[in-house]
């Protein structure tokens, strides 16, 4: 595609040579051929030593660029599109029912779904308009899932899981695993360990992502809820009866332990971890491998640190150290000083 067709489309104005155009590439690793962005004059230097035949920059950009260049209001909104229009189609899943899939007859599908190779859907299950099921997905007893919904390969629903209207379920997704529950008792002097039953289910609201490899555990009683386009990472763990109001982010490795409540708009960082039957506030952010043991009530909005805790304690406490060798740095001259006021 030529850069003048791609600039018309991006709603951009060109600069310079109109060169053809096939892939988006990062400023370090793009090639001739290749579109990439900047937005951030702090960068400059990656832009002077691209590679890349085109770059999306801003309006206000100064400082040139050695190659051909889209200005964009959004230079990183724009590679997006761009991306979008150089990627080969997404592969086509027709509606229809793969023959080696194994569907009960009290099933209901709605119209123009999608169901792949070797998926099991068990009894009195509900799969609503449009959904696609991709190949040996697992949908137990009496679940349903919302209409315009798309299942990756090998994802588990167990019984009674209740999905969503547009939810987006990514490759290896565990819901209504059981969750860590036991009773330990003492008989003739030795411990005995008795599972709890975790009889309660899974729901998600509208428009929830899920990435490869999380698991959300079922409810002891009741349910476990992850609310309205709540966007979760791969490989993070959810407790049994864990609630998350909506709109809040979970990345990759975090976890959340059983019965937590989880406010609007929250974001959990990277291997963060939460411990249960604690509350965490609307809008509260917990920082990268942060460890919180107690409730966070939203008078701090960012923690981090194990034990939890404000930016600006943890500053206090990291920069302790470096404080008091300079302390003791400041006192040895000031010794000296003293010293070379005595001999004189």
């Amino acid at each position: 595609m030529k850069a003048s067709e791609l600039a018309e489309k991006l709603g951009g104005v060109l600069e310079g040579a109109d060169v053809e155009l096939s892939a988006c590439g990062g400023l370090e690793e793009a090639r001739p051929g290749d579109l990439s962005f900047c937005k951030d004059p702090k960068h400059v230097k990656l832009v002077e030593t691209t590679k890349a035949s085109c770059v999306l920059l801003p309006p206000d950009w100064t400082q040139g660029a050695p190659c051909s260049i889209i200005r964009v209001a959004d230079p990183n909104h724009a590679c997006m599109a761009a991306a979008a229009i150089f990627a080969p189609p997404a592969p086509e899943r027709a509606p229809g029912v793969h023959p080696t899939a194994i569907i009960d007859p009290s099933v209901k599908l709605g119209a123009n779904v999608h169901v792949g190779a070797y998926t099991i859907i068990e009894k009195n299950t509900v799969i609503g308009d449009g959904c696609v099921i991709e190949a040996q997905v697992f949908i137990g007893e009496n679940c349903v899932v919302g209409a315009g919904t798309h299942i990756y390969p090998q994802v588990t629903l167990r019984e009674g899981t209740k999905v969503g209207r547009g939810v987006i379920l990514h490759c290896g997704v565990r819901l209504g695993g059981d969750g860590y529950g036991y009773n330990t008792t003492f008989e003739n002097g030795m411990p005995k360990i008795e599972k709890i039953p975790q009889l309660g289910i899974v729901e998600l609201g509208d428009g929830v992502e899920i990435g490869s490899n999380t698991t959300i555990d079922r409810a002891r009683i009741g349910r476990t809820y992850i609310g309205p386009m709540t966007k979760i990472d791969n490989l993070v763990q959810i407790g049994h009866n864990v609630k998350v109001a909506g709109y809040s982010g979970i990345i990759a490795q975090a976890g959340v332990a059983g019965s937590t409540q989880i406010g609007t708009g929250c974001l959990i960082w990277a291997q963060a971890g939460i411990s249960g039957h604690i509350k965490i506030a609307d809008g509260v952010q917990v920082g990268p491998q942060a460890g919180v043991p107690q409730s966070l009530d939203g008078s701090i909005k960012y923690v981090i640190g194990a034990p939890a805790m404000s930016m600006k304690d943890m500053a206090a406490i990291t920069l302790s150290p470096k404080m008091i060798q300079k302390t003791r740095a400041d006192l040895k001259a000031l010794k000296a000083e003293v010293e070379a006021l005595k001999k004189a």
